[in-house]
């Protein structure tokens, strides 16, 4: 199959793809037509079917795959298909493996990574708190192992939410050998606990979308919760590290604007914030690269605020 990565203006399609998302909508002279986006797992692709009355065009839905044939264009610097038939395919015609975006990374190596960590972890306190997550409930450990850690943006595949926990905890790691003020321990815990809410604010693949829960609270406010149930159930938790670590997860999107409720007041909470942004960032100038097909400057983007420039080719 050609995957949509490697998609360019001009190109035709005739291929099986996932659709993840089907709409009706009208346009300004009042014809009716469909917004598609198709799936594959280097990316999603947005598709236009014109004429949906058309007899090429079979009943289908979101969440089904479908044989796609239709014409690559650019729209607003944006790749998408003008749709001209479409047939709903059968099981046993599609590899789910080939639509689904998963890590590039082992799960079970990098869970398992992240299960040594816990081990080092001194404080019996945090060690025990740490291992009612990641390893006593197994629900929410194949739950982990599995998220995305995000709708979109960076690391939104399957593994990705345990791929940038791992990267984020081995920063504060090193953080740590290079900076003696920081408890190693609690910014460890607060690391490895981040992003738990995710597990919740975000659905499992296929949909991968916010979930109700996900949009009223999200999972900053959901990852504090979760703590505290665990805390919960462990006799005698001191109260000023439940707060030092609850603070580390409120505060660690940096700004107000950024989704805090807090602002780091903790050193841990900074070194936490920093290390979290520079996975992501890293990440998402990573995935920039690997979906463009440009060998100089890219063009600017809004997330960076700046005109681009690949370094890794040429």
């Amino acid at each position: 199959m050609k995957y949509i990565k490697d998609y360019k203006d001009g190109d035709r399609v005739f291929d099986i793809y996932f659709c993840k998302f089907k709409s009706s909508a009208v346009t300004k002279n009042g014809k009716s037509y469909d917004n598609v986006i198709l799936q594959d797992k280097t990316g999603t692709l947005d598709a236009k079917i014109w004429d949906p009355n058309n007899a090429g065009i079979a009943d289908f839905g979101a969440m089904d795959y479908i044989e796609v044939y239709g014409d690559i264009t650019s729209f607003n610097g944006a790749l998408q298909v003008n749709v001209k038939r479409v047939r709903r395919c059968e099981n046993g015609e599609y590899d789910e493996r080939e639509y689904m975006p998963v890590s590039k990374k082992n799960l079970d190596d990098m869970y398992a990574e992240l299960v040594k960590i816990i081990e080092s972890i001194e404080n019996t306190y945090l060690k025990t708190l740490l291992k009612k997550f990641f390893v006593e409930d197994k629900a929410f450990a194949e739950r982990f192992k599995r998220a995305s850690a995000a709708k979109s943006v960076h690391h939104g595949f399957i593994g990705g939410l345990l791929e940038h926990t791992l990267s984020v905890t081995k920063l504060c790691d090193y953080y740590c050998t290079t900076y003696p003020i920081l408890k190693r321990d609690l910014l460890l815990t607060a690391a490895i606990c981040h992003d738990i809410g995710k597990t919740k604010e975000i659905s499992a693949f296929p949909t991968n979308d916010y979930t109700s829960e996900g949009q009223f609270l999200g999972h900053i406010v959901m990852g504090s919760e979760m703590l505290v149930e665990k805390i919960r159930q462990i006799q005698g938790f001191p109260t000023l590290l439940e707060m030092e670590l609850k603070h580390c997860i409120l505060a660690h999107h940096g700004e107000y604007e950024f989704g805090s409720p807090k602002k780091p007041a903790i050193v841990e909470a900074v070194a936490l914030c920093y290390a979290d942004n520079t996975d992501a960032k890293i990440e998402t100038f990573t995935e920039l690269l690997e979906s463009s097909q440009e060998t100089g400057w890219l063009g600017f983007n809004r997330l960076f605020e700046s005109n681009l420039r690949r370094t890794d080719i040429g």
